[in-house]
């Protein structure tokens, strides 16, 4: 073990101490005729100032150690304490409602096929992009759909031409509503021949109950112009501008009336009243419109037309999830 410098000369500076006093005690001259004479009193001196000099020498080396540090405490382990996880934001359910309107399952009768006058309705659902079932003017077919075991999202009974949809036909179309929770917009002008019949109990259901008919078209005004019906995706504006196609019997007029939750949208004057031509009931899930489209524009009514598909079957999924 090597010793520092200053220790060195500390113990060297003692052993010359201890020397000089052994030295001091031996005899000056022997000779072998006269052995030296041992004094016990000068033995028990000299081992004991040899004993304090290593005293004295292990007292100064101890002095020269450096102070023994203190020991840490090894490290305690940190604990992670579980925190709540913070609440999950509930996506909104926006996209998806989005992309099953796209992919829904409609059904629809449209018959203004026969008469050349374009079919608005099919027109609409191809600018939107949904996949949809078409019989025109069959009947037939339309009723051969209704009772097949394909579930539709939503049943359009497009009846603005002379042809129409009655009797049975609404049965069919009621017990859908309430089995499989469809959808349906009804546009239809002859509620004065059929009010009392099987499509009372969707009237019922609805809200709404016939008043009177109309025989030629006039400006329609919104009696509740925030309504979705005229914002989403579209803002519509009341259609105050009017094309007279059909010579007579072009609509009916409708109030409420009944246990259903039925809004009137609009009607043929400008403020509130019994003179309705627009409503949305079953939870927003069907519309009941008595005027007929091709008494006023094409630009006017496509939007409007994509509103009610959009509305109607967006709370027609709704429905579906609860």
């Amino acid at each position: 073990m090597l010793m520092r410098p200053g220790k060195r000369g500390t113990v060297l500076f003692l052993l010359f101490v201890v020397l000089f006093a052994l030295a001091c005690t031996l005899p000056a001259t022997s000779t072998p005729n006269n052995p030296p004479v041992v004094d016990a009193t000068k033995v028990a001196l000299e081992i004991q100032a040899t004993n304090m000099v290593l005293q004295l020498t292990q007292a100064a080396m101890n002095a020269q150690q450096p102070a023994a540090q203190p020991t840490s405490p090894p490290p305690q382990p940190t604990v992670e304490v579980p925190t709540e996880a913070p609440p999950q934001i509930q996506p909104t359910p926006t996209a998806d409602i989005e992309a099953l309107i796209r992919s829904a399952r409609v059904l629809v009768y449209e018959n203004t096929d026969e008469y050349g006058i374009g079919m608005w309705i099919q027109d609409t659902l191809d600018m939107m992009g949904i996949k949809y079932t078409q019989t025109g003017s069959y009947s037939g077919h339309f009723m051969e759909y209704l009772n097949s075991g394909t579930k539709y999202d939503l049943i359009i009974v497009g009846a603005e031409a002379k042809d129409r949809i009655s009797g049975e036909f609404w049965d069919v179309i009621n017990t859908r509503l309430s089995r499989d929770k469809a959808a349906l917009i009804a546009e239809i002008w002859y509620l004065d021949t059929e009010a009392n019949g099987p499509i009372s109990k969707i009237l019922g259901g609805c809200g709404i109950r016939y008043r009177k008919d109309y025989n030629l078209a006039d400006s329609i005004y919104w009696w509740d112009p925030t309504h979705p019906v005229f914002n989403e995706p579209n803002t519509v504006l009341p259609l105050l501008h009017y094309n007279r196609y059909w010579a007579n019997q072009t609509g009916d007029q409708i109030r409420l009336g009944g246990s259903g939750d039925a809004t009137m949208l609009a009607g043929l004057t400008a403020k509130r009243g019994e003179e309705g031509v627009l409503a949305t009931c079953y939870d927003g899930r069907v519309i009941i419109q008595t005027f007929s489209d091709h008494d006023y524009n094409q630009s006017d009514i496509l939007p409007l037309w994509e509103n009610y598909i959009h509305y109607t079957l967006k709370n027609h999924f709704l429905a579906l999830q609860q």
